[in-house]
């Protein structure tokens, strides 16, 4: 593996969001604030800090308009990339409001893990993405676009390879500058994670493609190796293995931020 390839791996790091969203503990604005500066303060340079849900959906999250209003006068996170998943209209507005200068959208493979989390069919999703695009990009915003349930989903079954390509492709025509493939509960293997990419690699170009592990299975290391020795080179990460998802229960943590450098280094 040459160094070159090692230096330009970029990790996204998600503890803020993806991490602290299956939480019971409510943690105070001050307390995820601190969270952000320490980890700015060991050099990561791109944090998914919140999402602009409804409160009753993720109350973790209500506080995303004042997260932000810290970010943004802090001098300590200029030059930093920060988003936030945004899942509608009105999460839209209130990302704008906030000043924020990415987003990121999402939906899934399945209709049945959509309708548990958004109660939305994947096309009805799609189109509500599109909105939300169409108005991000009038504003000059930054959209980065997520495929959960690319290995499997918890009520629906295997994925396949097709959904995960179309529903890339229908990402990409949105305006994401970067499509996210989700192993939401923790299923894949390294075989699986080659035949996907391979398959992205035929319609995609890789530098476009991220790669967002769960370690339910104690898989996801390994899983990362398989999807860089492929040619992917940007991964979500959690600092501490924080993470879940309210609307999976077997899905466990993201993998670990400190672990993928720890594997990186190791190259």
């Amino acid at each position: 593996m040459s160094e070159k390839n090692c230096r330009n791996v970029r990790i996204v790091e998600v503890g803020p969001r993806d991490g602290l969203q299956n939480e019971k503990k409510i943690l105070s604005t001050a307390d995820k604030f601190l969270l952000v500066e320490k980890l700015v303060s060991c050099g990561i340079k791109h944090i998914e800090a919140t999402s602009f849900v409804r409160a009753p959906r993720i109350p973790q999250l209500a506080d995303a308009e004042d997260l932000f209003a810290f970010i943004n006068r802090s001098p300590q996170c200029e030059g930093v990339h920060f988003s936030a998943l945004v899942p509608n209209m009105k999460g839209l507005e209130a990302a704008i409001s906030a000043d924020v200068k990415e987003i990121a959208v999402f939906t899934a493979t399945s209709d049945a893990f959509n309708l548990k989390n958004i109660n939305a069919t994947v096309e009805e999703s799609l189109q509500r993405i599109s909105l939300v695009c169409a108005g991000a990009k009038k504003e000059g915003m930054k959209i980065r676009g997520y495929v959960s349930t690319a290995f499997g989903c918890p009520y629906g079954g295997d994925a396949t390879v097709a959904s995960v390509i179309k529903i890339s492709r229908d990402l990409f025509h949105m305006g994401a500058y970067e499509v996210v493939i989700g192993d939401t509960i923790g299923i894949a293997t390294p075989g699986k994670v080659v035949n996907v990419v391979r398959a992205l690699r035929d319609n995609f170009s890789l530098k476009n493609i991220a790669m967002h592990f769960h370690d339910t299975g104690k898989m996801a290391i390994a899983n990362t190796l398989a999807a860089f020795e492929e040619g992917i080179t940007v991964f979500d990460a959690s600092v501490g293995g924080l993470g879940g998802c309210p609307y999976a229960k077997s899905a466990s943590g993201n993998v670990a931020t400190e672990d993928l450098l720890r594997l990186f280094d190791s190259l």
